[in-house]
């Protein structure tokens, strides 16, 4: 759950090669599914549910933008949580993006529906989709991006091995000085 309460700041992490990842086993009743066609739809309720999107039709069109190009890419690196029903309520993108003219292991979109928060299933898909990342990209440094907002969820990244990254190519002009203002930050979150 995002806290908006708090003020923003753009967040880089890293999982540096070698870090060890891990296991935070799920729940009973709970299991791990990957994507499937449709299940755009189950990740923009998840997504907007979570606070990530405004509506599930924003969500719906930032994943044909950002995925549907490399449809036949999903079957293998997205991720979802079920209820023992079949329910999707949590979900992971290992993915890809690029910094300059180099490809890099990206962490996307780990969100967990707001009626399952505080299950364990964040640290349960998130542990699960570095080993994922690991297995399709190699032993290798992996990033991803958050904000202040999710302390929470940055919290649960650095029990999996991540730690925020000051590199100077991922905080382009528009969130220069964010690093130094999250760090402050989220030294009174952090647990």
């Amino acid at each position: 759950m995002l806290d908006k309460t708090i003020p923003f700041a753009k967040v880089f992490m890293r999982r540096k090669s070698g870090a060890p990842i891990p296991v935070f086993p799920l729940p009973e009743g709970f299991s791990y599914t990957y994507f499937e066609d449709g299940d755009e739809l189950d990740w923009a309720r998840i997504e907007t549910s979570a606070g990530e999107f405004d509506s599930e039709f924003a969500a719906l069109l930032y994943f044909k933008k950002e995925y549907m190009p490399e449809a036949g890419e999903l079957s293998r690196r997205c991720l979802f949580i079920r209820t023992a029903d079949g329910e999707k309520v949590a979900t992971a993108t290992a993915w890809w993006s690029f910094i300059g003219d180099q490809r890099r292991a990206w962490l996307h979109w780990v969100s967990v529906d707001k009626s399952f928060q505080g299950l364990g299933l964040g640290k349960a898909i998130i542990s699960r989709v570095t080993e994922l990342m690991k297995m399709l990209e190699g032993d290798v440094d992996f990033y991803l991006s958050t904000q202040t907002w999710s302390y929470i969820a940055i919290n649960i990244y650095r029990k999996c091995g991540w730690e925020p990254t000051d590199e100077k190519k991922l905080y382009a002009w528009k969130y220069r000085g964010h690093y130094k203002k999250a760090v402050k930050l989220l030294e009174k979150y952090e647990r």
